[in-house]
């Protein structure tokens, strides 16, 4: 076994991949309890799709095309903030006018590459083994923005994640903070493509925040459930796709998928067998207190 799990970290650009999927499986899943509590999972999706200018524009000028997609998730995250903020639309209409202008915008420039498909496939379906130490860095620093902010607005982002109206009482800028909030996300959304594409990026949100709110009592302990799961899920996955040889981004969503099932299947096991044992014990509490004396 030790074996097994020490073969991939002979090779350099294993390791980078490792440590790129441990930073993405703590950044996603910390980020999605928000996203689940506050369902903003369609918001994920359509941003994940939004990023594609950016990444044309960086490969086109030679730049990196991490970078380029961090530009533009920021961009368009801000945008569909500010547009709900400032008019009378709501978040899920600000999204229809904004993801499909961005969206078109990435396919108008890809269809102007002759060499696309060759170079950009990789951001539909991730290519953590093409990982730079460059891009390496610019993930962990990226990663670490996102943690440190989360940690500083945890306790305002909760407030207003369950009660808005209360916050905003308090003195909660509830408006500004959810626009920090959308651009957290889209940096949480970049870094994870380059693990599982943006077709799949949005199971590394969503499903290990999903199966931590299965089993934990509060936000604070989901946001440290989440994470752990979604570490062993992405390391995991890049275990299996260096044994197994099948690509690491389904890899990492079926091994988080497998986690979420297991949860739900334990979870519903123990409340079906809670209530055929709380069943009798009420019935031999009411014949117990209806028995006169």
């Amino acid at each position: 076994m030790i074996d097994w799990l020490a073969a991939p970290f002979a090779y350099e650009f294993m390791v980078r991949a490792t440590l790129a999927a441990l930073l993405v499986g703590i950044v996603c899943p910390l980020i999605g309890c928000y996203v689940v509590v506050r369902g903003l999972a369609f918001f994920g999706d359509a941003l994940s799709h939004s990023v594609s200018p950016g990444v044309v524009i960086a490969s086109l000028i030679g730049a990196s095309l991490l970078l380029g997609g961090l530009v533009a998730g920021v961009v368009v995250a801000m945008g569909i903030g500010l547009l709900a903020r400032r008019t009378r639309l709501d978040d899920q209409t600000a999204i229809g006018v904004v993801f499909p202008v961005a969206l078109a915008a990435g396919v108008a420039l890809l269809a102007a590459r002759p060499t696309f498909a060759a170079d950009l496939t990789h951001i539909l379906f991730g290519s953590l083994l093409g990982v730079s130490a460059g891009d390496l860095g610019l993930t962990a620093v990226v990663a670490a923005i996102v943690v440190a902010a989360l940690v500083v607005l945890h306790r305002p982002l909760t407030a207003m994640t369950f009660d808005p109206v209360a916050a905003r009482l308090q003195g909660v800028p509830v408006e500004a903070l959810h626009v920090a909030l959308l651009v957290l996300l889209a940096l949480a959304i970049v870094i994870a493509i380059q693990t599982a594409g943006n077709l799949l990026v949005l199971s590394l949100l969503v499903t290990p925040a999903a199966t931590a709110w299965l089993v934990a009592r509060s936000m604070l302990a989901m946001v440290l459930v989440a994470p752990t799961l979604g570490v062993v899920a992405s390391v995991g996955g890049v275990l299996l796709s260096f044994h197994l040889g099948v690509p690491i981004g389904p890899a990492v969503v079926l091994l988080a998928a497998a986690e979420f099932g297991a949860v739900a299947g334990v979870t519903h096991l123990v409340g079906h067998l809670r209530r055929r044992t709380a069943r009798p014990l009420a019935r031999c509490n009411v014949s117990e207190y209806d028995t006169p004396e």
